[in-house]
């Protein structure tokens, strides 16, 4: 039986680094807008567009959108969700945006799309062949847009999509469709391995990466 995709855990030591709390005046302070349960049933197996544009400096692949991202249409909604805060802490935005205004993100270079399109409860629902697939299809869609960095957020997901069970996080020794590829800790507020610190932390060592190449 195949592996499914399961919280990331931290294999280095946490360092301390400054908190950084949003003010009610900055866009994470806002609350989203919470999605009946009707609605949410009704999102299983939407498929968000993806956000994206030729030429990126980095494209960030998600798993597949949870059901608050669907019904919101809006990537990596959920309010647990970290990636927004962990994409401000990385410095990839001047200020932490909003998933509402993630259409800010490709005038910064930056794109989001997934390994499998449809929406489900939890990433662990998704089967291994829906990943392996979800990994080729990416490796078009890089080919067509030639973003200069592809991120996924997910070991365990890009361990079973791209068929590489001993991959870390971190940059990849093989590149996809041309782009470097580098593979983040999954965000998602159940991945509790990772303090909102390490997570941007992690994001800051691409940021960093990306300037140096």
């Amino acid at each position: 039986m195949t592996a499914s995709p399961a919280p990331d855990r931290d294999p280095r030591p946490r360092r301390k680094e400054p908190t950084h709390q949003p003010t009610c005046d900055e866009p994470s302070a806002r609350r989203n807008p919470r999605p009946s349960r009707e609605e949410l049933a009704a999102a299983a197996d939407r498929t968000l567009p993806d956000l994206i544009s030729a030429g990126l400096d980095v494209l960030f692949v998600g798993i597949n959108p949870g059901l608050w991202s669907a019904a919101a249409g809006w990537h990596f909604a959920r309010p647990g969700n970290r990636f927004w805060p962990a994409l401000h802490r990385g410095g990839f935005t001047p200020r932490l945006l909003h998933p509402s205004e993630q259409d800010e993100l490709p005038r910064l270079g930056l794109g989001i799309t997934n390994l499998v399109d449809r929406a489900s409860a939890r990433a662990d629902e998704l089967t291994a062949a829906e990943l392996v697939a979800g990994a080729q299809e990416l490796a078009g869609k890089v080919a067509r847009y030639r973003p200069r960095w592809v991120a996924v957020v997910g070991v365990t997901a890009y361990r079973i999509g791209f068929l590489r069970p001993k991959a870390t996080f971190g940059p990849q020794p093989e590149p996809l469709a041309g782009a470097r590829l580098w593979v983040l800790p999954n965000p998602s507020g159940l991945n509790a391995h990772y303090t909102p610190q390490a997570l941007g932390a992690t994001f800051a060592e691409l940021r960093e990466a990306t300037r140096r190449e």
